[in-house]
């Protein structure tokens, strides 16, 4: 499968006519009305209107904790329905193209199991130099990587695949993050704490890594692994 990526951001061929939306195929999925009330524009009557801020259910095609903290952050009604596919990287695959090939494909596999439900699905990797950083294979392979990222400016991409019963929406959202200089000690301690082990580029801006990140520009929730105004921008295409 190939992905022609803008600077910013793609998208799949446009809806034929007659096709429904994502939010129009998604509104029977809406969680009950009273507890999202707190969504609804004062003076608005839900029973007599959609209201244009109300979030519809989504199916979360992975088992990340982070990606979970944040719908649950955020008050996104969402149910978790784990999927695992190939992560190898292909052969002259960019960054970019890597993280919306597989958020695609963990949509695709949730959608082949949980049918006729609004699906969202996410991948995330570090890149420095144009050279991905993963998840750390062991101990060492971690130190490698915040030895890359100490002192200097890097980014994370995350790609978010969308699918509805009619179609499909993937875009990635990128963020700089700038490491502050780390001593050898520093960075020993770090990996030591176990925190960098399942996390791409070997860090966590939300939890103890946080105190070595000097900047960022852009999303933070898309270093955390779910940019959450792209997800919302998808959902209203």
């Amino acid at each position: 499968m190939k992905f022609e990526l803008q600077a910013k951001n793609f998208q799949n061929d446009e809806l034929k006519p007659g096709s429904r939306s994502v939010m129009e195929d998604s509104r029977n999925n809406q969680t009950n009305a009273g507890k999202d009330s707190d969504l609804i524009p004062a003076g608005r009557d839900s029973t007599t209107a959609p209201s244009p801020v109300l979030l519809p259910k989504l199916l979360l095609g992975s088992s990340s904790p982070r990606r979970s903290q944040i719908l649950e952050m955020i008050g996104w009604p969402f149910e978790v329905g784990a999927v695992e596919v190939d992560e190898s990287l292909r052969d002259d695959e960019s960054p970019r193209e890597y993280v919306a090939r597989l958020a695609d494909a963990k949509a695709r596999a949730a959608g082949e199991v949980h049918s006729h439900r609004l699906i969202v699905a996410a991948d995330t990797t570090v890149v420095v130099d144009e050279h991905i950083l993963a998840k750390p294979a062991d101990s060492e392979d971690a130190r490698r990587m915040l030895r890359l990222l100490q002192g200097r400016w890097h980014q994370v991409l995350t790609g978010v695949a969308l699918i509805s019963e009619s179609r499909i929406e993937i875009d990635v959202e990128m963020t700089e993050v700038r490491f502050a200089p780390m001593s050898n000690a520093e960075i020993v301690w770090y990996v030591e704490t176990g925190e960098p082990m399942d996390k791409a580029g070997a860090y966590a801006i939300q939890g103890k890594g946080a105190r070595f990140i000097e900047g960022i520009k852009g999303d933070y929730f898309n270093v955390m692994g779910l940019p959450v105004r792209l997800l919302y921008d998808l959902v209203r295409r």
